[in-house]
């Protein structure tokens, strides 16, 4: 009876540990599957779009505009959400902060990744460190806008304007730090004018303004002030670039129009948080380059004077670290600085 026992006991303990093994085996693959399976069935609920200015302007048009193509291509909602405030830095803290699961994306432009981090003294995140890149998303011409009833019809006048008044031509922008803002900057020291800055909470509520008369020049982003200019309610005076734009053909470079070397262009990108998992990136890179190429998209997209832009997160990553060179030198040249 003992040897019959002992056998058994022997039986028993084989099994034990053969089932504790193969269930070891089972939890570690279920733990290696785990998060590869919630990558591959992403995404399966809302993706937010956090916006760093507010509903109007170009950064807010470009995002309803991707994330309107995206909810089709992706089968999720794509919901907008504007955060305004501090050149965008305060969108852009809450995004750094946000779960590093694809979950929430931020529209960010070249005031918040190249610009901020050398015009701000102390910022709330880190546009390099923080962020994991997606693709660009447009490139934009700024355009120099004025209201009608303003007594200068082109670049050379406004100049002459201001340089008889120096001080009482203001211009609005949407923002300290956003690439409105620096185009501005960049015409005051080649121009060797006195212009004063206005900024607002985004280029909506400074082209109302510009509308109502109540500041003189805007160095707009074109896609959110080229309807007023169609309309007649506002003058263009020069585009920002190095070339005419294809929807404003009769309007001059400010190169052209009388500051030879002036160039600035503005351009707007998706962006994750920091750690988001590398096939949760690679899958959103895919589906919003697709989306961009898309005829109904770029036709939206080229309506609004803006150029499509699509690219790896790579080549965005050494695009940016490009820019940040390029406008630390104009932030530092032309002396602005803010806390």
């Amino acid at each position: 009876m003992s040897q019959i026992t002992s056998l058994h006991s022997a039986s028993r303990r084989r099994f034990s540990l053969g089932t504790l093994a193969a269930a070891a085996a089972l939890g570690s693959t279920l733990l290696a599957t785990g998060p590869v399976s919630a990558q591959v069935s992403f995404p399966n609920k809302p993706i937010t779009i956090i916006v760093p200015f507010s509903p109007g302007g170009t950064t807010d048009i470009l995002a309803r505009i991707v994330g309107q193509a995206l909810n089709a291509e992706l089968g999720q909602s794509v919901i907008i959400d504007n955060r305004a405030g501090a050149g965008g830095n305060i969108g852009g803290q809450l995004a750094a902060r946000a779960p590093a699961d694809g979950y929430t994306l931020f529209m960010g432009t070249v005031g918040t990744h190249a610009i901020n981090a050398s015009l701000y003294k102390k910022m709330p995140f880190d546009p390099i460190k923080d962020f994991a890149p997606l693709t660009r998303v447009a490139n934009v011409p700024n355009l120099l806008v004025t209201n009608p009833t303003k007594p200068y019809k082109n670049v050379a006048e406004l100049i002459a304007y201001a340089k008889a008044n120096p001080g009482k031509v203001n211009f609005g922008s949407a923002g300290n730090g956003s690439s409105i803002h620096l185009s501005g900057e960049l015409f005051k020291t080649m121009a060797n004018v006195e212009i004063t800055h206005v900024p607002y909470k985004g280029s909506a509520p400074a082209v109302t303004d510009l509308l109502g008369g109540q500041i003189d020049i805007m160095f707009d982003n074109l896609p959110s002030s080229i309807q007023h200019v169609r309309s007649g309610k506002l003058r263009p005076l020069a585009v920002t670039t190095a070339k005419r734009s294809p929807e404003l053909p009769n309007v001059p470079t400010i190169a052209e129009a009388g500051l030879p070397g002036y160039e600035a262009t503005s351009w707007f990108g998706l962006f994750a948080p920091a750690g988001t998992p590398p096939a949760v990136i690679s899958k959103l890179n895919t589906a919003i380059v697709k989306v961009l190429g898309q005829a109904a998209t770029r036709k939206r997209i080229d309506e609004q004077g803006a150029e499509v832009y699509s690219e790896t997160p790579e080549q965005f990553a050494a695009f940016i670290q490009k820019e940040v060179v390029k406008w630390g030198k104009v932030v530092r040249d032309s002396g602005a600085s803010l806390d």
